[in-house]
């Protein structure tokens, strides 16, 4: 018995919602950098789902590019977040803007 696709994208959707709304709540960085992490996963599960569905291997290569990127994207950003508390000493995002005058 196999598991039908709509139960992977439905996961999927939530997941992503699930980020998003850790993006745009939240304020603490770390907590933001693990949304963004949570809605690249879930867009990984999409793309392993219909690659399953489709019986077709594109998708689980893209899945190893899109792992590549988050790994890179993981390591700078954590690099950065770690760069930025050392300076303001906080991890909030409105406390950090260093961009300003």
């Amino acid at each position: 018995m196999t598991i039908p696709i709509e139960y992977y994208l439905a996961l999927s959707a939530f997941m992503f919602l699930v980020g998003v709304t850790g993006v745009l709540i939240r304020r603490n960085a770390i907590v933001v950098f693990m949304s963004i992490e949570l809605m690249l996963n879930s867009a990984n599960l999409t793309l392993v789902a219909f690659s399953s569905y489709l019986g077709n291997s594109v998708g689980q290569i893209f899945v190893f590019f899109v792992m590549t990127v988050a790994a890179a994207e993981a390591a700078v950003g954590l690099a950065i977040i770690i760069a930025l508390f050392r300076n303001k000493l906080t991890l909030n995002i409105d406390e950090i803007n260093i961009l300003k005058w």
